[in-house]
């Protein structure tokens, strides 16, 4: 998970909101199945657009706040921002090809 960081709400504005690049949010929480599921396409897809998104992960049950705030009913959510919005989310399991196809509409042109 070397290109994936944990996040606090306390760091959520700072490493999410004001990125200069797309920030893909993982919540998630321990004890989700469907969330350990993710996380190996998640990790994946951070090692081939490292440098291009920033990949975080936030334990809803600890940031419950920011999970809130957000709207995250079901876990995982993986909620796209840029600029400091929202711009997409997917909620549950997606393949890897499929997400990596999402997620390229959020990068800026070379």
């Amino acid at each position: 998970m070397a290109n994936i960081h944990e996040v606090t709400t306390n760091e959520f504005k700072k490493e999410v909101l004001e990125s200069d690049i797309p920030v893909l949010v993982d919540f998630w929480a321990p004890w989700c199945g469907p969330c350990r599921m993710v996380a190996p396409v998640v990790e994946g897809i951070a090692q081939k657009m490292d440098g291009k998104f920033k990949f975080v992960k936030l334990n809803t049950d600890q940031n419950q706040e920011t999970a809130m705030e957000y709207g995250i009913m079901a876990i995982p959510s993986l909620v796209v921002f840029k600029g400091g919005s929202e711009v997409h989310r997917v909620v549950g399991f997606m393949p890897q090809e499929q997400l990596e196809s999402e997620l390229s509409q959020f990068l800026s042109p070379s």
